[in-house]
């Protein structure tokens, strides 16, 4: 154990392993479950990075805002969203969360302050933008944190956002999660040899850092700093954290054989499990114990029976309210 894991208090460290595990297990029953075709919309799975938005959320308060990806359980789940509602979102029902309209990909809790989640590769960066702009030109204390692939930072939206976030010194944190592929592509034919992405964002006259994706505490270290700095007025951060997604791009299976990357490489990555690797020192050291931990798994297969239940129980959305908050509501002009 380092001397920076050890400051920080025993029940947040059991906090941070039973989100990360949460997290796992709910993924785990959504691609065990896909396959009776009652979830009819793509989800995108991030079992393998979810130290990244267990560590960001961690450091970041109930007021503040998160902006998310087709990628967006882990950030809706960590942030506090309500896990029948994100279920049944995925079952298309009215109870979801976005009222069975959005499915997985646009996943929304204005009660956590969980902003809304988009497809659309860098949409999510001048909408965060903007949130942080509008905390500012209100005066609320208010950090927004945007996530996003590494993809991401090859769209044009990337550098304006960074570029006015420093123009105006918002509040804003960018969270790349870089697990190294773009569908199936890999980094080395979609940038060239060499390119930093921190120094880049550097360049535009922010804070900049990278760090161990698969170290929840190294992640929350991290935000814990932006956050200061965003709070004390001193402008946006980039942060990026290295990560590996153990599933295919969308759905719910493994696809190693198929070419794009090797099993060799997965296996690399699996032995850096963030749930092992943070689970092994807390039992070791007795932050956590067996029986505590059996009893976390216990309570989380509990909840999630109960929100598939909840999900298959609900109903689906009426014709007659397909456009209900679709459109805004006509407004005479006078």
């Amino acid at each position: 154990m380092t001397k920076k894991r050890s400051i920080l208090h025993s029940s947040l460290r059991r906090r941070l392993l039973f989100s990360m595990l949460r997290i796992r297990m709910v993924e785990e029953a959504i691609a065990e479950k896909y396959h009776e075709q009652q979830m009819r919309c793509p989800v995108h799975l991030s079992i393998g990075q979810e130290a990244v938005a267990v560590g960001v959320c961690a450091a970041l308060e109930r007021r503040d805002y998160i902006i998310s990806t087709h990628r967006a359980h882990a950030h809706y789940l960590a942030k506090g969203g309500n896990l029948s509602a994100m279920i049944a979102e995925i079952y298309g029902k009215e109870t979801g969360c976005s009222s069975g309209k959005g499915g997985s990909m646009h996943l929304i809790d204005l009660a956590s302050n969980m902003m809304g989640s988009t497809p659309i590769v860098g949409g999510s960066l001048p909408v965060a933008v903007g949130l942080a702009f509008g905390a500012e030109l209100q005066g609320q204390d208010r950090v927004t944190a945007v996530f996003f692939g590494d993809a991401t930072t090859e769209e044009g939206v990337f550098c304006e956002s960074l570029n006015f976030a420093a123009l105006k010194k918002l509040p804003v944190i960018f969270i790349c999660e870089n697990n190294l592929y773009s569908v199936y592509s890999p980094l080395s034919v979609r940038q060239p040899p060499g390119r930093d992405r921190v120094a880049l964002a550097q360049a535009h006259g922010m804070a900049a850092a990278e760090g161990d994706g698969n170290d929840v505490e190294a992640v929350l270290s991290l935000t814990q700093e932006a956050v200061v700095r965003a709070r004390r007025k001193e402008g946006p951060t980039y942060l990026e954290f290295a990560t590996y997604r153990w599933r295919e791009h969308c759905g719910p299976n493994y696809d190693n054989d198929i070419g794009y990357r090797t099993e060799a490489e997965f296996q690399t990555w699996r032995k850096r499990c963030p749930i092992e690797r943070y689970q092994t020192p807390l039992l070791g050291d007795k932050t956590v114990s067996k029986k505590e931990l059996s009893g976390m798994t216990v309570k989380i297969s509990r909840e999630i029976s109960a929100a598939f239940a909840f999900a298959r129980s609900s109903p689906l959305p009426v014709p007659d309210g397909m456009v209900d908050e679709v459109y805004a509501p006509e407004s005479p002009i006078g």
